[in-house]
């Protein structure tokens, strides 16, 4: 078992991971910047140290002041969480270069997955579909044009570094390709520091499904899937697992790749295999692997009984695989929202703030994942996530009338937050049905935009 960990980032994943290393008896060092000396991950971790200003760049992304920390404290591993280093394979590498142990899949796993074409080619080989798309990155607009001949159109022009939604763009005739093709460019270079693209054709009114799987390097299983298709700007803003579009044939199809996928990366750690599934054709296609933990993995948590953090630590810590895939099974239904500080009135426009009331939501099948405290300043430097709301029942009828009762429940006082669009979903007959996609939501919200005033 791991010594000691170090937690390398902030808000409420931080707070998961600190409480789970806590439960396995393995104390934490919290490391913060100036704007959250006084978060919550600081006050829980059994030591905390300042690494530097507000600004991440010179806080939460500087890994020489990570490392020094470490090493200052005595610990002997790092878990990353998710977004800021991450899936950044130097990071990966660095800390594993300083003798210690990091919470994850290796540098070589992190690069390969990472980048979403040679992630696209390791599915090939491991026999997992893929989009229909360029072989390899897309060298310039003449190469672009050379691969419509074979996708069409619309087609998907996507950052071959990224993820999280940025450096996309979607074209539906050759002068939007040519218009789209350096904006993609220019904004992949200037969030990951590589413009390099790669296109994929576009799936029509696609569903985004996942799976969840944990590996020890050799061995793997998964957990089941998740369904991720409320998005917003290609950002996902309701989750729920398992999706009530597969047949029970697909599901075994789909897990069972993600699965062969995990094995065949060697991979380590807890990741995520996500795909587009076509409901028309019956079909799932590949198009990334998330090499972290993800934001919604309390969905899988629910419906299967596993903490995916716990068991991220034990295999870290040396241990092989100690479920099998055999004692994995699907128990109810469950459904995570993602609570931002923004204004859904105003275009989603981030609202930091100081919490003035804080009434948590409870009662049997709720959770509540959170850095929130009466009084907590929301600083402006990062990601807008306060909270994510997670409910689990037995029936995903269930699950949505739970979801309302916990929304009513819940106050956030001082702040705006995305509370009234989960209201306002959780009441339309589509999502009460399940009959949405991945473009669904951004109609949606151009046709309901005075129903988020609330």
């Amino acid at each position: 078992m791991l010594k000691k960990l170090l937690v390398a980032n902030r808000g409420e994943i931080a707070v998961r991971i600190i409480r789970a290393a806590q439960d396995l008896g393995i104390p934490t060092v919290a490391v913060y910047s100036a704007a959250d000396a006084g978060s919550l991950h600081v006050q829980l971790a059994d030591e905390a140290v300042n690494i530097g200003p507000p600004a991440a760049k010179k806080s939460y992304l500087n890994v020489e002041a990570i490392l020094k920390a470490a090493r200052d404290t005595g610990c002997d591993s790092v878990h990353p969480g998710y977004g800021f280093l991450a899936e950044n394979a130097a990071f990966s590498d660095a800390i594993t270069g300083a003798g210690l142990v990091f919470v994850g899949p290796s540098g070589d796993a992190i690069r390969m997955m990472g980048d979403k074409v040679s992630a696209r080619s390791a599915a090939a080989a491991a026999g997992v579909p893929v989009v229909p798309g360029s072989a390899g990155r897309v060298d310039g607009l003449e190469a672009g044009r050379e691969v419509l001949a074979e996708t069409g159109f619309p087609v998907m022009i996507k950052a071959a570094a990224g993820g999280g939604g940025r450096g996309i763009r979607i074209a539906d005739s050759l002068a939007e390709f040519e218009q789209a093709f350096p904006q993609a460019e220019t904004e992949a270079l200037a969030a990951f520091g590589d413009g390099g693209l790669y296109m994929e054709k576009v799936v029509g009114q696609a569903r985004h499904i996942e799976v969840q799987v944990l590996a020890d390097g050799s061995d793997a299983i998964h957990c089941y899937e998740r369904e991720c298709s409320l998005q917003r700007r290609r950002q996902k803003v309701w989750e729920e697992a398992p999706s009530r579009a597969l047949s029970d044939r697909l599901r075994e199809e789909l897990c069972a790749s993600a699965v062969a996928l995990a094995k065949a990366v060697k991979y380590s750690g807890a990741g995520t295999v996500e795909y587009l599934y076509d409901d028309e054709a019956d079909r799932f296609y590949f198009i990334e692997m998330n090499t972290r933990i993800q934001v919604e993995h309390p969905v899988t948590e629910a419906i299967t009984g596993i903490d995916l953090v716990a068991e991220m630590l034990r295999i870290a810590g040396g241990e092989k695989l100690r479920i099998r895939q055999g004692d994995v099974s699907v128990k109810g239904h469950a459904i995570e929202v993602r609570l931002n500080a923004e204004d859904p009135a105003k275009e989603f426009a981030p609202f930091p703030g100081q919490v003035a009331e804080l009434r948590i939501p409870g009662g049997p099948g709720v959770r509540f994942d959170s850095m929130l405290f009466q009084g907590y300043q929301v600083p402006p430097f990062y990601d807008s996530l306060l909270a994510k709301l997670i409910v689990h029942a037995e029936t995903r009828e269930a699950a949505i009338v739970r979801l309302i009762r916990a929304l009513n429940e819940l106050r956030i006082g001082g702040l705006k937050t995305t509370k009234p669009l989960f209201l306002a979903l959780a009441a339309d007959p589509a999502v009460r049905i399940g009959d949405v996609h991945t473009r669904w939501l951004e109609g949606w919200l151009i046709e309901n935009a005075a129903a988020l005033a609330g």
